[in-house]
């Protein structure tokens, strides 16, 4: 966590935020969040990050696993943890097929997190297959680098 300073002076959290923590050494917390009063209280704490989770289906919405959840479930959980969360960097996490059928449809979806949804970042699952892709990275226009970077 951040030390130091009240959430209120706290700065943003930000990529080059967590870099310069890598470098240094120092850990860099993150916990899950699905609404406003959760995504506030976490802030207030100083965690550095908050990952709002494709978990929320089973554990807010009560499906079995993660598969039903929708790019609307996942925005409108989003939205509301943006508006609770100020200094924390915020992960969405983007739900199943909403990455895999193609690399605009991709883009586009991974954009309306940032767009829509006030994320500061996305999470997929894939690993290395994934991070090799060069093919989002360039379609996306974006400077990125993947986890093994």
């Amino acid at each position: 966590m951040s030390t130091g300073s009240p959430p209120s002076e706290r700065r943003k959290v930000t990529t080059r935020t967590f870099r310069q923590k890598k470098a240094k050494g120092e850990p860099i917390s993150m916990l899950t969040a699905y609404d406003y009063a959760t995504a506030q209280a976490v802030d207030r704490a100083g965690v550095d990050a908050i990952l709002v989770g494709d978990s929320l289906g089973m554990v807010v919405l009560g499906y079995e696993t993660t598969l039903p959840v929708t790019m609307d479930d996942m925005l409108h959980h989003c939205r509301a943890v943006a508006r609770g969360a100020r200094t924390a960097l915020l992960i969405g996490d983007m739900p199943f097929m909403s990455y895999q059928v193609s690399v605009p449809e991709a883009v586009r979806n991974a954009g309306r997190f940032l767009q829509e949804a006030g994320m500061n970042a996305v999470k997929l699952e894939g690993g290395r297959e994934r991070s090799s892709d060069r093919r989002f990275r360039k379609t996306s226009g974006e400077n990125t680098r993947s986890a093994s970077s």
